[in-house]
């Protein structure tokens, strides 16, 4: 008996479980004069058993096992799939096509550049990675980018067996360096977000310099570019964005039939809203009052003209002031998020829209419902004439889409781009709807689909987020006269017309976010990731036919 057995107790079954009957002659006897019937019959000798290992636990190290050069835990049938991590293909594209694969199919990387022969702390190199990952989902960016961007850093310092996990406020991230190694995980809380696409874009750029194998770029010197980038200023001043915000309600206003005494007053208002908008938000107070109150300027302009018997269309006024408020960028985020699988921060995302959209609600009712108290003779059933006026509306398309990009803070070498997808996004639409006479709904999701290609295919190849070529060229599709006239008759206690306007508004508003997904998934479709096998090809995000 082994020192092992040795130490279990006997019990009296355990040593007579296999005696003989009374009267039984034993074939075999052990040492200790117990008989059994799997014994060795004498004569035999039994097989050398191999040198037996010390005992251990099962989670010890194998003797032959090495961490740096560990084997293949599954190889699948088809073989390991080949994926190229080379400057070949975006690192987006690379990064998201390993993230869709089961961590035992993913390859290791081709080259590691590291400080060291030891290599970095890994503490460290998580913790780098979560910063980075937290400016990219502040900044706005979706779920899934912001997973491959985490991972592509990883990767870039040899932390192959990494799993990245993003919600809407929490980002954590977790390396187990072998199958018998404790893992280390980490975490990080968003808990404050802004706009600022130049800070993404400076974010893009670091990771992709990362992920280039010829560069060896440090953990020190990537802390010290990511501190530039958080003490980077913004592109444009505190007046320009006040500025940009009444050119943006005054081109809105144009594309809604306005003419040049619409475009002061709607521009006044806005300009009113976002600096009424900044005080709220100097004292602190929560971004659902932020949004109502930079609603009811807007709308006072609109009222005050009404009751002033000024011959200008008020709808046009509130309608654009209304457009420089829709959270069209968060409604595209979210959209994507839900589309890609990742639910969670996908309805987060939704939520808050909801929130903003409920603040508009209440700051233009409240307007809205004292200006007809006082006989203000605002007309829910009055068309809109954006029809008759192509180029001067191609034009204001160009310029709203133009402003949005400055409340963005996009730089200045992406504003010229995004402008004439702008004006693309507006010909398309009105190619559709009003020459061909589609509904508003399919000519926009068509509209939407286009700026989500361009964008894409103008973000492919500078390495770089696809968010500031598409999100301000949907600014002239967003649903700002459905949702002005569904306040309107809700005020006018027309409670059934305001729902049925409010729902032209959010179909119209899943058109663009789903149009602007779809664009850029059908990019992704049809150019693959080069040097990148058939095994490899692009797997689906999360679960396949709800399995």
């Amino acid at each position: 008996m082994t020192d092992a057995e040795d130490r279990k107790p006997q019990s009296d079954e355990a040593r007579s479980a296999f005696a003989q009957p009374d009267g039984v002659t034993p074939t075999v006897e052990d040492e200790s004069g117990t008989t059994s019937e799997f014994a060795v019959p004498q004569g035999l000798l039994p097989p050398e058993a191999p040198g037996a290992e010390p005992e251990g636990s099962a989670f010890s190290t194998p003797r032959t096992y090495s961490a740096r050069h560990a084997p293949a835990a599954f190889t699948p049938p088809t073989g390991m799939p080949l994926v190229s991590l080379t400057k070949d293909a975006p690192w987006q594209d690379r990064m998201r096509t390993m993230l869709r694969m089961p961590v035992t199919e993913r390859p290791a990387p081709e080259a590691v550049h590291k400080e060291d022969e030891a290599g970095p702390a890994v503490p460290r190199v998580l913790d780098l990675t979560l910063r980075i990952g937290e400016l990219l989902l502040a900044g706005g960016e979706g779920a899934e980018d912001v997973e491959a961007a985490m991972f592509a850093v990883c990767r870039s310092y040899g932390l192959d067996r990494c799993e990245p996990n993003v919600t809407f406020t929490l980002l954590s991230i977790s390396y187990q360096p072998s199958l018998v190694d404790d893992p280390v995980t980490a975490s990080r809380t968003v808990r404050r977000r802004g706009t600022d696409y130049t800070r993404l874009a400076a974010v893009y750029r670091l990771v992709d310099d990362l992920s280039e194998p010829e560069a060896a770029i440090s953990l020190e010197e990537a802390y010290g570019r990511l501190a530039e980038i958080r003490r980077n200023r913004h592109p444009y001043p505190g007046w320009v964005l006040t500025a940009a915000g009444g050119l943006l309600a005054g081109a809105a206003s144009v594309l809604v039939g306005g003419g040049p005494v619409v475009f002061v007053a709607a521009a006044l208002g806005a300009m009113l809203g976002d600096r009424l908008a900044w005080l709220c938000a100097g004292r602190g107070l929560p971004e659902f009052y932020q949004f109502t109150a930079a609603a009811m300027p807007p709308a006072a302009v609109g009222v005050a003209l009404t009751l002033a018997h000024v011959d200008v269309n008020a709808s046009a006024v509130i309608t654009g002031g209304l457009f420089a408020l829709l959270p069209g960028r968060a409604l595209v985020a979210g959209v994507q998020d839900g589309l890609t699988g990742f639910y969670i921060t996908a309805s987060a995302r939704l939520l808050e829209i909801v929130y903003l959209f409920v603040g508009i609600v209440v700051g233009v009712l409240v307007v809205l419902y004292f200006g007809v108290k006082l006989g203000a003779q605002l007309n829910p059933d009055a068309a809109l004439n954006i029809s008759e006026r192509p180029v001067l509306q191609i034009a204001a398309s160009m310029l709203l889409a133009l402003t949005f990009a400055v409340l963005l803070q996009q730089e200045r070498s992406t504003v010229l781009a995004v402008t004439l997808n702008g004006g693309v996004a507006w010909s398309v639409y009105g190619a559709m709807h009003f020459v061909g006479g589609l509904s508003p709904v399919a000519s926009t999701a068509v509209a939407a689909g286009l700026v989500g290609l361009f964008g894409q295919l103008l973000s492919r190849y500078r390495f770089a987020s696809a968010l500031p070529y598409t999100t301000a060229a949907i600014g002239p599709l967003l649903p700002g006269s459905a949702t002005y006239f569904g306040l309107l008759s809700i005020a006018q206690n027309e409670i059934d017309q305001g729902l049925v306007s409010l729902a032209k508004a959010a179909s119209l508003a899943m058109a663009i976010a789903i149009g602007v997904n779809l664009g850029s998934e059908i990019s992704r479709l049809f150019l693959r990731v080069p040097g990148a096998g058939r095994a490899a090809g692009r797997r689906a995000a999360k679960r396949t036919r709800g399995f």
